[in-house]
């Protein structure tokens, strides 16, 4: 006899670098990804039914997530009362095998809720690494978590002109890659920011001064296949002056994704989903609010 089955939505965090992407790898492949570690922790549940964990969002190979979300249901055996959502997240974490994957909250939802399509907000973050010749030169601890630039700087100023051409709601298939399951190109890109980040603190003194990265931030409740890091890749050619910002709206208006820009896809290890968000959780430890900026 078992008790009550209960939903729960789970925010997670991974370094992407060993995970063939986020969602779970079947048959005898060498390739693993992030919700094969997850859905093996939760069999240490001993749910009544399998725990199979929904993804908000998709991530690709080598992509990383500061907080991703997942909904899944669990029915505990012999009438127990269902977990609360804090020893749950805590049973994840205890029995998950890979540490670089890591349960950071847990809610209790109502059975209906679903992590894809319930969420409000979904924010990228990609982050580039200048005056480095060669990616060799980088800090051995921020070689998986940037792209490395082979120029000394970039033209932000340029770069937060084309990216202005990227704001509001446009047919955004000039981006998209080829195996995009949704229906519609249409998507409504909330903000775009380009800048300066701090010194990494995994940086040598000597070397920082040389050192300079860079941050974009991309939000919208949700987005194309690999729509980002082709964003990414012509805002970067934009700001090493390969092309110009009224470029980018023509690339836009073309709506074709096999023109010569906007085919390069910016390098998966820099790309980290910065946060998901939900109109009606509040305001979840560690993420920002869910109104639109």
């Amino acid at each position: 006899m078992g008790s009550a089955r209960a939903r729960y939505l789970v925010f997670f965090q991974y370094l992407g670098t060993e995970f063939n992407g986020v969602a779970a790898v079947r048959g005898a492949q060498r390739a693993v990804g992030v919700q094969n570690f997850l859905e093996e922790a939760a069999e240490r549940l001993n749910s009544v039914e399998p725990v199979k964990f929904t993804i908000s969002s998709r991530t690709d190979a080598g992509v990383h997530a500061l907080s991703n979300a997942a909904h899944l249901d669990v029915q505990r055996r012999n009438g127990l009362p269902p977990f609360s959502a804090e020893v749950l997240a805590e049973a994840l974490n205890t029995h998950l095998r890979h540490p670089a994957i890591r349960v950071v909250q847990a809610f209790r939802v109502p059975d209906d809720f679903h992590a894809r399509f319930a969420a409000t907000s979904r924010t990228y973050l990609y982050r580039l690494a200048t005056g480095c010749p060669r990616p060799g030169q980088l800090s051995l601890f921020e070689r998986n978590l940037c792209w490395v630039l082979r120029s000394d700087s970039l033209d932000v100023t340029a770069m937060q002109e084309a990216a202005g051409h990227l704001l509001g709601t446009h047919d955004f298939s000039a981006f998209q890659s080829a195996g995009s399951p949704s229906g519609s190109p249409v998507r409504t890109l909330r903000q775009v920011s380009v800048s300066p980040s701090p010194t990494s603190p995994f940086v040598l003194p000597e070397e920082s001064r040389k050192v300079q990265f860079w941050s974009l931030e991309f939000e919208s409740q949700s987005f194309l296949y690999r729509q980002v890091r082709r964003m990414t890749a012509v805002l970067v050619a934009v700001g090493l002056g390969a092309l110009a910002p009224t470029q980018v709206k023509a690339i836009l208006e073309s709506r074709d994704p096999l023109g010569k820009y906007q085919q390069q896809v910016a390098p998966a290890h820099g790309l980290f989903l910065k946060s998901v968000l939900y109109g009606d959780l509040g305001h979840p430890v560690g993420l920002a609010t869910s109104s639109p900026r």
